[in-house]
């Protein structure tokens, strides 16, 4: 039997163990105003340390889970090699300037008493308010400073990390749902990271113990009890429901007897032989349950062609989970452990300026800030009654900055993006959309670029016209203009 998890080079100088251990549930169990001893949980969180578990994730809000780890990081001598830290910062959307970056950072370094971050990762909330990219391109200068390690995100889809890696972000993960019910990464995101290298730290593994032998042909639970199965839960409704999940653990039962493991062996196992993955993030609530011995066994079996035609069956009687990853904290169906988040992003403030035009009273503008409009006299968007026009977009992100020279699909998630947070700041949506017009650089590069489109606008289907503009300014290789009618 493996001893210790077995090990993968997630960037170089930073080795991590396939198996994380994941502090989530410091939240939890501090979400009644108990906070856990510090030191206490640092002595358990260093039994797993001990053992071979020596990756950690955590973030800004797991409640005092970077002070604990801090707290084990201060036990261990000058010289002696600590264990590796993620987290994540999770800053509300807004401006995102340089103090408040750094800002950021720096509460992340002192809570954890290190000098370097070995992994900060960036959530998002909304990609219609870019200051995301500000962030991300601040946090780069810290790791040219050396306080952070690596840079990797969380809860980003294939399409805004290609935007990150195509406007030059050093990212190196992305921590993403990925479960035998959640299959979302598989697709365009694990395509995405075979071509760039970027790998996948995968949570809700095992949906929040849902996949494992304890619900195996038990009836369905009338109420949860902790955030992390009611999160999961949700993933098991949009999944199809009970009986969705009771044909995949039937199935992970059948592989799971044949290898002489567990339910859970196989769920792990399966995300493991992805090959887009880096490693698994096992939640462990400090100081009850152990599962270290049995959670070594993914390392001892391998699935084969058999045991993905079994699973591959189970897989048929659920239901895709909508979108792509992440997309459960940006619009419905909200698979979150709160549940609706459109009251959160509902108080996220508009990246644009609404004015009243002067003289004609129910007209409003919107102004991006670019240096252009008041030069060339131009609004980002007009609203008249129902009608909201939205002039050529490119991606200029800030007053002047082209975002993604050379890569037209990238720029156009972008541009689609300022289209939605300037109807947004007018009181509508992309779903408001009846047309729009794609003017290219090069008709040669329509592919990416209507993909990107397709994304954004595939079930709304407003109508549409693509352009050969012969030629754009600069490192544009695309201008997208749209009407919307607001009900």
């Amino acid at each position: 039997m493996t001893a210790v998890p077995d090990r993968t080079r997630l960037a170089p100088g930073l080795s991590i163990a396939r198996l994380v251990t994941g502090l989530w549930q410091v939240a939890d169990m501090e979400k009644d105003g108990t906070v856990l001893d510090r030191g206490v949980a640092a002595g358990q969180l260093r039994a797993y340390a001990d053992a071979g578990f020596d990756s950690f994730d955590m973030a800004d809000h797991y409640g005092t889970a970077e002070l604990i780890t801090g707290t084990l990081f201060a036990g261990y001598p000058a010289g002696e090699k600590r264990p590796v830290a993620f987290t994540k910062w999770c800053p509300p959307p807004g401006p995102m300037t340089r103090d408040i970056v750094r800002a950021g950072v720096h509460d992340r370094l002192t809570r954890l008493g290190v000098e370097r971050i070995d992994l900060l990762q960036f959530h998002w909330w909304t990609f219609e308010h870019p200051a995301w990219l500000d962030a991300l391109h601040e946090m780069a200068a810290l790791r040219q400073e050396g306080l952070i390690g690596e840079i990797g995100l969380t809860n980003f889809d294939a399409a805004h990390l290609n935007v990150a890696l195509a406007d030059g972000i050093p990212v190196v993960s992305n921590q993403v749902s990925f479960s035998l019910l959640d299959r979302r990464a598989a697709g365009p995101l694990s395509a995405l990271c075979a071509r760039t290298g970027v790998r996948l730290l995968a949570y809700g593994t095992l949906c929040g113990g849902f996949l494992s032998s304890r619900w195996l042909g038990q009836p369905e639970p009338e109420t949860i009890g902790d955030w992390s199965r009611s999160k999961y839960k949700r993933f098991i409704d949009a999944a199809g429901g009970w009986p969705a999940l009771q044909a995949v653990l039937a199935a992970a039962s059948s592989v799971a007897q044949k290898h002489g493991v567990s339910i859970s062996n196989v769920a792990s196992r399966w995300i493991l032989e992805q090959p887009a993955v880096a490693a698994t993030i096992i939640g462990v609530r400090l100081g009850e349950g152990e599962h270290r011995a049995d959670n070594l066994k993914v390392f001892d079996f391998a699935l084969d062609d058999e045991d993905h035609a079994i699973l591959d069956a189970s897989f048929a009687q659920t239901s895709p989970i909508p979108g792509d990853c992440g997309d459960e904290y940006r619009r419905p169906p909200f698979l979150t452990a709160t549940g609706d988040l459109s009251h959160h992003l509902s108080t996220v403030p508009s990246a644009y300026r609404v004015d009243e035009v002067a003289g004609r009273p129910g007209r409003l503008r919107v102004s991006s800030g670019s240096v252009w409009e008041p030069l060339a006299g131009y609004s980002r968007a007009i609203r008249t009654g129902k009608t909201i026009h939205v002039s050529g977009t490119t991606a200029t992100h800030g007053t002047d900055r082209c975002v993604a020279p050379g890569d037209p699909g990238a720029q156009t998630t972008y541009i689609i993006d300022k289209i939605a947070g300037a109807i947004a700041a007018l009181g509508g949506s992309l779903a408001d959309v009846v047309r729009t017009r794609v003017y290219l650089r090069d008709v040669g590069q329509w592919e990416p670029v209507s993909r990107a489109h397709g994304r954004a606008f595939g079930d709304i289907r407003p109508a549409n016209t693509l352009v050969q503009a012969g030629s754009l300014v600069g490192d544009y290789a695309v201008e997208i203009e749209a009407e919307a009618i607001v009900d």
